[in-house]
């Protein structure tokens, strides 16, 4: 283990020392679970089915912590072992979506309600696996639209499940700012997102969970919607980039095109058990993701609606966000 290069690599992203010590001691026990009989040796050999069963071991000893998941998430991909930094990566993205629609529905409708819609399922510890996700939101969602509606549960969960404080959205609220307008900005996401495309595809490095190619990179090129927008009048228009786009360009096999395409770690899975789906209403709370940085820009609440997705059998995802009138 090059502890002394990992030391340096989590100082440079201004992790506290306290923190630094607690990882780089968290890195020694995956390196010597990896040389174990039957174990590849170093985290740069490891398989994601190695690192699914070190979390294991952290579970059963009640040690699957956000901070502990993350750290083996950085060591991953400080190791250039990417297909263990994506296994990681899904397990704790999107680990709090549960949480927060359990308290949610509590706000919104009563503890009564909420226990009722939650009867049966508990919060999965962190570190389940993306296999069991889908039949609890199946469940939940389904219940939801059964007892409010489907227009108050699209409602719900239009506000969002994921955490995604505005801190995070402020470089890109001061690059608006900057560019002067919106047409402006989204010309500017585009030039940006190729760039940084090119870049990942030299440097050999994942763009979250796939590897950047020449067709990834010509796939972005000709559909403006995907990773910048479109404007027409007040609307915004984006669709998402396939999860594994090299995969879902090939693929003509509708089941396991949509399994390509999708990115929720609480419903992909679904695709390939075949055994329920997830309700498209839940595909709401993408929509929600989509429309925050526009929250943040223009600084109030904004309404993001679901034309497409592949919940619904569609080819895609895709959904107008409809920025405030005076906008423009």
């Amino acid at each position: 283990m090059n502890r002394e290069g990992f030391r340096q690599y989590l100082h440079d992203r201004s992790i506290p020392k306290e923190s630094i010590e607690q990882a780089l001691a968290l890195a020694d026990r995956f390196e010597a679970f990896l040389r174990e009989p039957g174990r590849p040796g170093a985290v740069q050999t490891a398989r994601p089915e190695d690192l699914s069963a070190f979390i294991g071991r952290l579970m059963e000893h009640k040690e699957n912590s956000e901070e502990n998941l993350v750290t083996l998430v950085r060591y991953a991909w400080f190791g250039k072992n990417y297909p263990v930094y994506v296994a990681g990566l899904e397990l704790v993205d999107g680990a709090e979506v549960l949480e927060n629609l359990y308290a949610k529905l509590g706000k919104e409708f009563g503890a009564e309600v909420r226990d009722e819609i939650f009867r049966g399922v508990s919060l999965p510890p962190l570190g389940t696996p993306t296999t069991e996700r889908p039949r609890m939101m199946e469940t939940l969602i389904q219940r939801l639209e059964d007892k409010a509606g489907t227009e108050c549960a699209r409602q719900l969960l239009g506000t969002g499940l994921r955490t995604l404080p505005d801190e995070g959205y402020l470089e890109e609220k001061k690059k608006y700012e900057q560019a002067g307008g919106i047409d402006a900005y989204l010309a500017r996401k585009r030039r940006d997102t190729l760039s940084l495309f090119e870049r990942l595809k030299r440097e050999g490095r994942p763009f979250f969970a796939q590897m950047i190619t020449d067709d990834v990179i010509e796939y972005v090129r000709t559909h403006p919607e995907v990773q910048q927008g479109v404007r027409v009048g007040n609307v915004i228009y984006e669709s998402k980039i396939p999860y594994m786009t090299r995969e879902y360009l090939v693929e003509t096999d509708p089941r396991m095109k949509a399994y390509y395409y999708c990115h929720c770690p609480w419903v992909r899975e679904s695709f390939l058990q075949g055994n329920g789906r997830v309700p498209a209403v839940f595909c709401n709370c993408s929509a929600a993701f989509h429309k925050k940085p526009w929250e943040v820009i223009f600084g109030q609440p904004l309404r993001a609606d679901v034309l497409e997705s592949v919940l619904k059998g569609d080819s895609h995802c895709r959904f107008a966000i409809r920025l405030p009138e005076d906008a423009l």
